[in-house]
């Protein structure tokens, strides 16, 4: 059974196999830390199901905006170009909470608060709390675990 840990304080996201790790990837969560609350943009923390996978198939760089693609490939001058966008690539993870009035249901829902793992672009840096609530994760790194989890696996966010 596979598991996934993200691990605020270290910025990992590790998987585990049958509580063995089986990877270690460096992730990058929210700069504002860690919290429950809309509009909040933080990294939800506790127990979580990954609810859906998007992107199956697309090309390394896509460009997805409210969990479709755009039909844009991230590159530096598209980046330059739009400097204001969160982006979104390649692959996504959506996550939903599973522990009520912690970060499901009300005001702290991680669903409704569109929390992912995902892709973002090469030149953001990874170890380092930089994101608006998400957990951002290189191309070729979210592409490696989007292939390895099924829906329904669980996530477990700690500080």
């Amino acid at each position: 059974m596979l598991e996934i840990q993200v691990q605020v304080s270290l910025q990992k996201l590790n998987l585990f196999d049958n509580g063995l790790l089986a990877y270690s990837y460096n992730i990058s969560t929210a700069q504002k830390g860690v919290g429950e609350q809309n509009g909040s943009q933080q990294t939800p923390r506790g127990r979580h199901i990954i609810r859906a996978k998007i992107g199956a198939g697309m090309p390394c760089n896509t460009v997805f905006v409210s969990r479709r693609s755009t039909g844009e490939i991230y590159s530096e001058a598209l980046g330059r170009a739009y400097p204001n966008r969160d982006w979104i690539l390649t692959r996504i993870l959506w996550l939903s909470g599973c522990e009520p009035r912690f970060n499901r249901l009300g005001q702290c829902d991680t669903m409704r608060r569109y929390i992912y793992i995902h892709g973002c672009p090469d030149e953001y840096p990874m170890g380092l709390p930089f994101s608006h609530g998400c957990i951002r994760m290189r191309n070729i790194d979210i592409i490696d675990l989007f292939e390895r989890v099924q829906i329904g696996a669980q996530v477990n966010i700690v500080e």
